[in-house]
């Protein structure tokens, strides 16, 4: 199973395991992670999932679509390693996976 690490704003971090096909969202919803609301549960329909992709995995995810920029739009301090959780579905390639909440959904 791939493994995500979590890291919130004060720099606590906590790993989750996930099964492939899960989205970055599902496993930070289904493990209680803070800093993930999750509002429309997974519609691209909100920014309440938003996170900061570590550097190095940056690379490896698929592009973001229009949909997602849209939404994005609605997060606050968004950088340009922003990403919407629910949009990011795991695989093994990920294993690994570093990501960041912010302060504030």
């Amino acid at each position: 199973m791939p493994k995500i690490t979590f890291i919130d704003a004060e720099g606590t971090s906590r790993d989750v395991e996930t099964k492939k096909g899960s989205s970055v969202m599902e496993a930070a919803v289904q493990n209680m992670i803070p800093g993930i609301d999750a509002d429309c549960g997974g519609a691209c329909a909100c920014a309440t999932c938003h996170i900061y992709v570590a550097a190095d995995w940056l690379p490896k995810l698929k592009a973001k679509d229009d949909m997602e920029e849209s939404m994005l739009d609605f997060a606050d301090e968004v950088q340009d390693n922003s990403r919407l959780s629910c949009q990011i579905l795991m695989n093994d390639e990920l294993d690994g996976l570093v990501v960041t909440t912010p302060a504030a959904q």
